[in-house]
């Protein structure tokens, strides 16, 4: 019977139970951060069991690190969970890419850089964008704290399987378009929800053409769908990616296996939708949610109910603006959406030898120790910092208010993370969703405009 990509890498993991019924599911990496593990590791600890599989195991500090000084944690929550981890990790004998390490950063690009991510496995980790590492061809989702306790003990986990929805995405996009715009256009199509109860495969020339970071971005935001999975069929240009991470030992002999990972031709998806981006132009989120977004041209959309009347008050906007009125005070370059090398070279391009405006302040957060380094080498502090954004030392930062990296109150953020919720980045912070370059044009006009323009 010919099957979906995602439904092959699925029942190679089933241990038990019938379709349509949970099913016990075997996981073979779990990737942990210091706010979802503390409590899973205690509950432990009450039942004296051990880690089923340490081994597969990796965890890495993010959300709560300090990107200025990162040895001097202020908050007493944060470092008891950044020093709780540690603890846990030594206790239990998992591999942790501590705090100042090579390989340290946002857990949703240590898997992939590592090598640690690859095609066909099921990949876990207490955080909803962990649907990012199913551009590999993995099976990846976000669990909640019990589940983590669940798989620390067994190295499975009950799971009810999704229906399959088949995303296919045509046409060229034009230079200043990326992925973030086709994910985000794609959310103020079809709603925050449209991907619930659903696998999400992203298929199509244009997918096929994009980077394994551009695929990252798409599948990172799937879970802004309403998706608890995003995948895509690994390719060359996965491959490619994979071979010579340290993780990835393995690769001569799984490839061949990696490559039957694939939607048959006449495999059955349960909904389909065709999107093609030929004209399709830089996006820009306008309220509280990611669905509330608009073509850069575009006016903001007429109040249709309670929800669009919340968010302009929030938001301090009115219907008919346009982007280019929002008035800008922070730029956020950042996040496991978009602080990918290729993100950071995207942005030098627009910056260099240019000057951040006088009412912006600009910062530029390397997702992990990796990519900094790379940047460096490269010479794009330099740039950054020549044109006065602050460049610092990698985690999940500006993107969420959970570290000192916030966006003051009733401030407008251009930012690349992946939600732009009320206090999102902080208390009062308005947040826009855009892509890298559109942040960094934004940085140095001192308002948003049409980086098509920018980058011909």
């Amino acid at each position: 019977m010919a099957q979906t990509l995602f439904d092959k890498v699925w029942n190679k993991h089933v241990l038990t139970g019938k379709e349509g019924e949970p099913q016990l599911l075997y996981i073979d990496l779990h990737l942990i951060h210091e706010v979802t593990s503390p409590q899973a590791f205690e509950g432990l600890r009450l039942q004296k069991r051990q880690l089923r599989r340490p081994d597969l195991t990796f965890a890495t500090l993010d959300h709560n690190v300090p990107t200025i000084d990162i040895f001097n944690i202020r908050d007493e929550i944060a470092n008891k969970q950044i020093t709780t981890l540690q603890k846990n990790a030594k206790d239990f004998g998992v591999h942790i890419f501590d705090m100042g390490s090579d390989e340290q950063g946002i857990v949703h690009m240590v898997g992939p850089e590592t090598g640690l991510t690859q095609p066909g496995k099921t990949i876990v980790c207490g955080d909803s964008h962990t649907a990012t590492h199913g551009a590999f061809g993995a099976i990846a989702f976000g669990i909640g704290t019990s589940e983590v306790e669940h798989v620390f003990a067994t190295q499975t986990l009950w799971q009810t399987k999704p229906k399959n929805l088949k995303i296919e995405v045509s046409g060229k996009l034009q230079p200043g378009v990326y992925a973030k715009d086709i994910i985000l256009h794609l959310i103020n199509q079809y709603g925050v929800d449209f991907g619930t109860g659903y696998a999400l495969e992203f298929t199509g020339e244009t997918i096929q053409s994009l980077s394994m970071e551009g695929r990252m971005t798409i599948c990172n935001m799937a879970i802004e769908g309403g998706a608890k999975y995003g995948i895509i069929q690994p390719d060359e240009t996965t491959f490619e990616y994979i071979k010579g991470r340290p993780y990835a030992q393995n690769f001569n002999q799984s490839i061949g296996e990696w490559q039957k990972l694939y939607s048959d031709e006449n495999a059955h998806f349960d909904k389909v939708i065709t999107l093609d981006v030929t004209n399709l132009e830089p996006q820009v989120t306008w309220g509280t949610n990611p669905e509330m977004g608009v073509n850069f041209s575009s006016p903001f959309p007429k109040i249709q109910n309670i929800n669009d009347e919340r968010a302009y008050n929030y938001m301090g906007l009115k219907p008919g603006q346009k982007a280019e009125d929002i008035d800008l005070g922070y730029v956020f370059l950042g996040s496991c959406t978009n602080a990918r090398l290729s993100d950071l070279i995207e942005a030098s391009h627009i910056v260099k030898g240019k000057k951040v405006h006088p009412k912006i302040t600009a910062i530029v957060v390397p997702g992990s120790r990796t990519v900094k380094k790379e940047a460096e080498s490269l010479g794009l502090d330099k740039v950054f910092k020549e044109a006065g954004f602050e460049w610092r030392e990698p985690g999940c930062s500006m993107c969420l208010g959970m570290n000192p990296d916030q966006v003051p109150e009733g401030v407008h953020c251009a930012s690349t993370s992946n939600r732009n919720f009320e206090g999102r980045q902080g208390k009062g912070a308005r947040t826009h969703l855009v892509s890298p370059a559109m942040a960094a044009a934004a940085a140095i006009n001192g308002k948003f405009v049409d980086v098509r323009k920018v980058v011909v």
